[in-house]
């Protein structure tokens, strides 16, 4: 008889202060919006439990904050990281600049095991300001491009406001998550002897 098994995600949001971290974290968790500006000190998390692959998915969220005072407090939150939300405002040029810092700030200080295929998700937030739109969605999409050489990293323009792609953007990044994580599983299994004692096969190369 088959069960379901339960899976805990752990997704890093990262970007510059303002860019809307928080506010889609809550759309997507709360469905709610909120105007009201407050930055975050330090970090903060939210949980969602969705159904991915007839698995029970737990998805951690962590929020931290954008302003480089704050910065070295997120490192220990880096740790142990499924995956990896990266956050620009498509009316700020310079947020959208700086993916590449953040990207590689939390590839040095989470240091997962294969650089190249950890699961990233660029997200352009605030589509409901086109009219200021000042980053041009193909300039996005060519980063993306040029940033994995395995495949390119996912891309989503959305609004925390009006929920635009919300839902849509951390589902594909939670199921990009959980894939890597059964390739994981699959080249580095776990081996359990006879006298209780459990040893980790070392990863072989297969054709």
């Amino acid at each position: 008889m088959s069960h379901r098994k339960k899976v805990l995600l752990k997704l890093i949001i990262l970007g510059d202060s303002g860019v809307g971290k928080t506010s889609l974290m809550n759309q997507y968790v709360n469905q709610k919006f909120s105007n009201q500006y407050k930055a975050t000190i330090g970090a903060d998390f939210l949980t969602k439990e969705i159904m991915l692959d007839d698995k029970l998915v737990t998805m951690q969220i962590w929020d931290t904050a954008g302003q480089e005072r704050f910065q070295s407090l997120g490192v220990a939150f880096y740790r142990g990281a499924d995956a990896c939300v990266l956050v620009y405002d498509i009316t700020n040029p310079k947020s959208f600049e700086k993916l590449d810092t953040w990207r590689d700030e939390f590839l040095a200080q989470a240091g997962p095991r294969d650089p190249d295929a950890f699961p990233f998700i660029v997200l352009g937030n605030k589509v409901d300001k086109e009219s200021e739109r000042r980053v041009r969605k193909e300039k996005s999409q060519e980063w993306c491009r040029s940033k994995n050489v395995q495949q390119p990293i996912q891309h989503f323009e959305t609004s925390a406001k009006e929920a635009t792609s919300v839902e849509e953007a951390f589902q594909t990044i939670a199921s990009s998550a959980l894939q890597k994580g059964q390739e994981d599983d699959i080249y580095v299994p776990e081996t359990i002897d006879l006298s209780g004692t459990s040893s980790k096969r070392e990863s072989s190369s297969c054709c």
